[in-house]
């Protein structure tokens, strides 16, 4: 017997152990129940026995199990009442029944009520592990797509948009509060700094979360290819139109549509998309048959829409539509006290994919990466760590790691953003203790890091379990 097999992240088919399943055997043939175990135990699965249907309903109550096998006809409770049990403990439970020939129509009766499947007497073994082996895949498939939503939730929830300054913890508390809404929202900011992840986040938490996430950039495609893409085409409507398709509105439906630059979108099509804002309706390039959509609209740009108003190029009405909440994401340079928990976050991310142990970043580095102005905002930073981290050959991320363009020039003093205050406290220590100056320079560092204390212990030279005793001595947060 094979386990089930899926996909992982990264493409690759991985087996999910049978180990993890749990069947419950109830039989009032003690022996019988003991024989159908051991034929399941020797596939994998981890068994438990009833030798009849009560001891088998408190098993029941007692812990929740994956399959149950169980005899239709027993002395005391009944197949059909173990369904039942079972059912009510856990949906998910998959009930395989074991009955005469006299009963198969109570057995077709039991799949009605929710059982998996029925086996017949006199039971063959090697059906019995097929049933368990296909019962147990559904679970264990089901199982994993808990676990992807849960990841899918880390990736794109509000955790995945990453932040502690004043300025994103901000942004966050007002996407906590418009994903739950329907209402269409236009995202606001330059290239790189994160749009798309923002527009994710806000489909990961909102209602429509199970249903597609669907992204068009409008300023890669031409007009008559966008209106293609975005409300589909019949066989015939223009020249390679060798069949009907079907376009994003209708894939995305009951989901969320995520435009991109949608401040590039030739008028014509701004026109046509203000119509299906208004009335919920696509039509197929080609065709006069309307048909119905429920897509909420999410759009994004790094022009100044109000500018392009003016200057004739974007419709006003179709903005006031867009922007029914308006979500504006400030440049990294704004928001440079975040760099440092970027910086750990991407580390950590590129460390794991490429397979590399890096054991952190070199002060010289970090203030390299800190006093950068980084005009390609949280992006370019992203590409910056991934190369940092694929070039090096040492373990930590040091200035021979930098790429080309942070590779400081001839003369130049490094510089640190004013909201990342390296000097505060710092010119009036004379006068003043060591263990106050001992204790500025640990909040100071802290402070660099964005109380990342692995960080600050390799800044400050000191061990992290001194780093711990000093912070609790000084009552540091």
């Amino acid at each position: 017997m094979s386990a089930a097999k899926t996909e992982n992240a990264v493409g690759a088919e991985e087996e999910l152990p049978t180990s993890l399943v749990s069947v419950l055997v109830v039989d009032n043939d003690l022996a019988h129940a003991r024989t159908m175990a051991e034929v399941l135990e020797r596939q994998g699965y981890r068994c438990v026995v009833a030798g009849g249907g009560k001891e088998g309903a408190q098993r029941i109550t007692e812990e929740v199990f994956d399959v149950v096998v169980t005899d239709l006809m027993m002395n005391d409770i009944g197949g059909l009442d173990i369904l039942a049990a079972a059912k009510q403990v856990s949906a998910d439970t998959q009930v395989i029944l074991v009955t005469g020939h006299g009963t198969i129509p109570s057995a077709v009766s039991a799949m009605q009520q929710g059982a998996y499947s029925y086996l017949q007497k006199p039971l063959d073994l090697s059906q019995l592990r097929s049933a368990v082996e296909k019962a147990a895949e559904g679970v264990l498939l089901r199982r994993q797509n808990l676990e992807l939503n849960r990841r899918l939730d880390e990736k794109f929830g509000f955790e995945g948009v990453v932040g502690s300054s004043p300025q994103m913890l901000t942004l966050i508390d007002r996407l906590k509060r418009i994903a739950p809404t329907d209402a269409t929202v236009l995202v606001q900011g330059e290239t790189g700094t994160g749009k798309e992840l923002v527009a994710q986040a806000i489909h990961q938490n909102s209602p429509r979360k199970s249903k597609p996430f669907v992204a068009l950039n409008c300023a890669a495609l031409s007009e008559n290819i966008l209106e293609s893409e975005l409300f589909g085409h019949i066989k015939g409507a223009f020249t390679d139109a060798s069949s009907d398709r079907i376009g994003k509105f209708e894939y995305a439906n009951g989901g969320t549509l995520f435009l991109d630059e949608v401040g590039d979108m030739p008028m014509a099509t701004q026109i046509k998309l203000l119509r299906v804002l208004e009335s919920s309706e696509i039509t197929r390039v080609g065709s006069n048959t309307p048909v119905r959509v429920n897509v909420r609209i999410l759009s994004a740009t790094n022009r100044n829409l109000e500018e392009a108003i003016s200057a004739g190029t974007f419709r006003s009405d179709l903005y006031h539509r867009l922007k029914v909440v308006t979500i504006a994401i400030p440049r990294l340079k704004e928001r440079s006290a975040d760099i440092p928990l970027l910086i750990e976050h991407f580390l950590k991310q590129f460390a794991k994919r490429h397979a590399k142990k890096i054991r952190g970043v070199s002060p010289a580095a970090r203030m390299r990466l800190l006093a950068y102005d980084w005009p390609g905002n949280v992006r370019q930073l992203r590409n910056v760590i991934e190369s940092m981290v694929v070039v090096d050959i040492d373990g930590t991320l040091d200035m021979d790691d930098l790429p080309l363009e942070l590779e400081p020039q001839a003369g130049e003093e490094p510089h640190v953003p004013e909201n990342v205050d390296m000097h505060a406290g710092l010119a009036t220590l004379v006068g003043k203790s060591l263990e106050e100056i001992e204790r500025i320079f640990i909040a100071e560092t802290l402070k660099l890091t964005g109380g990342n204390r692995e960080q600050a212990a390799e800044l400050l030279g000191i061990g992290e379990r001194t780093l711990y005793r000093k912070i609790k001595e000084f009552q540091l947060s």
